[in-house]
C-alpha cells in the first residue's frame, strides 16, 4: 500500500473513531449530535455534485429532484415492505440510489445536449416538475408527503452514514482518476477538442449525469430515514442551490474542498441560531466573506487556497 493510501486510510480510520467518542462520551450536546448525520448527507451531495458541476463543468441546479426521488423511493419502500430493518435499508439505498440514475439517464440523454445557462434552466425546471409530481401523485401523499418513516439513519446509525459517505467519495475520486474521468475532465477543458480525437463527448457527459444522480438518490434515503418526515417542498430549488454554494465554496474540482465545505456550511447555521432576526443577514455575510477570502478565481475554493492548503497539506486538486 502506498503512503498517501495509508494515509488516507489512518484519516478515515480517525474521523471515524473521533465521532464515535464524541457520541459514546456524550461530549457533544443534542443540537449538535444531530448535526452529524445531516453533515454526512451533505458531502455525499456536494461531492456528487461536484463530479457534474466541477469535473465534467456543466451548471446542473436539479440535484434536489434526484434526491426526492430517492428519498421517496426508500421511504415507500420501508413502510410497505415489512421486511426487517437491515433488510428494508438495504433494499431502500438499492432502489432509491438505481431509482434516481434511472431518472439521471432519461433526463441527461436530451438535456446535456445544452450547455452554460441553458442547461442550468432546464434542471431547474425538472426539480421544479419532480416537485410537482410528487405532489399530485397519491402513493406519495400529495402535499403531505410521507410521515413515519423509521429512522434508520439517524445519529444513532451514523456508522451507514459514515460509510456510505466514504464510499461515494472513493468512488468518485476513482472515477475522476479513470480514462473515464479524464475524458470527462478533458470535455470540460475543451469539448470541440475531445470530440475531434475520438472520444464520445455524449457517452461521458450522460454516465457523469448519471453516477452523479445516484449518489443523490442515495442522499435522499438517508435523509428521509434520518428525519422520519418528507415534503416535495424539502426538495425545492433553494435546496439545488444549497448545494451548490457547497460545491462553489469548496472549488469546482476539488472533492476536498466540497467536504470541508459541506462540514461547514452545515454547522454555521446552527452557531448563528442564536441570533435570531439576525441569522440569515449573518449567514450571508459569512458566506460572501469566505467567498472573498478563498477565491481569486470562480474555480478555485477552500482546498485552492494557500492557507487552507497548507493546513491540508495539499494546495489544491483532488
Amino acid at each position: 500500500m502506498s503512503k498517501s493510501k495509508m494515509k488516507n486510510l489512518l484519516i478515515i480510520i480517525a474521523g471515524f473513531l473521533l465521532i464515535t467518542v464524541l457520541l459514546k462520551g456524550e461530549f457533544l450536546n443534542r443540537q449538535y449530535t444531530s448535526l452529524l448525520v445531516p453533515m454526512g448527507i451533505n458531502i455525499i451531495l456536494a461531492v456528487s455534485l461536484n463530479l457534474v458541476a466541477g469535473f465534467l463543468g456543466e451548471l446542473s441546479l436539479g440535484h434536489a429532484g434526484f434526491m426526492s426521488i430517492g428519498a421517496y423511493t426508500g421511504a415507500i419502500i420501508t413502510l410497505n415492505t415489512g421486511l426487517p430493518p437491515v433488510a428494508a435499508m438495504t433494499l431502500a439505498l438499492i432502489c432509491g440510489g438505481i431509482t434516481a440514475a434511472i431518472f439521471g439517464f432519461l433526463i441527461g440523454v436530451p438535456v446535456l445536449r445544452l450547455n452554460g445557462d441553458y442547461l442550468a434552466i432546464v434542471t431547474l425546471a425538472f426539480g421544479e416538475i419532480i416537485k410537482s409530481i410528487l405532489n399530485a401523485l397519491p402513493f406519495t401523499n400529495g402535499a403531505k408527503g410521507l410521515t413515519g418513516i423509521p429512522k434508520y439513519s439517524d445519529h444513532k446509525n451514523y456508522t451507514l452514514v459514515y460509510i456510505l459517505m466514504i464510499v461515494t467519495v472513493i468512488v468518485i475520486r476513482n472515477f475522476v482518476k479513470s480514462r473515464d474521468g479524464r475524458a470527462v475532465t478533458a470535455i470540460r477543458d475543451n469539448a470541440i477538442a475531445t470530440e475531434s480525437i475520438g472520444i464520445s463527448t455524449a457517452r461521458y457527459k450522460v454516465t457523469a449525469f448519471v453516477l452523479s444522480a445516484f449518489f443523490a438518490g442515495i442522499a435522499g434515503v438517508l435523509y428521509a430515514h434520518n428525519v422520519g418526515l418528507i415534503k416535495p417542498t424539502t426538495f425545492d430549488y433553494n435546496k439545488s442551490i444549497e448545494i451548490l454554494v457547497i460545491v462553489v465554496l469548496g472549488g469546482m474540482g476539488s472533492i476536498q474542498g466540497s467536504i470541508i465545505a459541506a462540514v461547514i456550511l452545515t454547522v454555521l447555521p446552527e452557531l448563528l441560531r442564536g441570533t435570531d432576526d439576525f441569522r440569515m443577514l449573518l449567514y450571508a455575510s459569512v458566506l460572501i466573506i469566505m467567498m472573498i477570502f478563498n477565491h481569486s478565481k470562480i474555480k478555485e475554493g477552500l482546498m485552492n487556497n494557500r492557507t487552507t492548503g497548507k493546513l491540508f497539506g495539499k494546495k489544491g486538486g483532488l
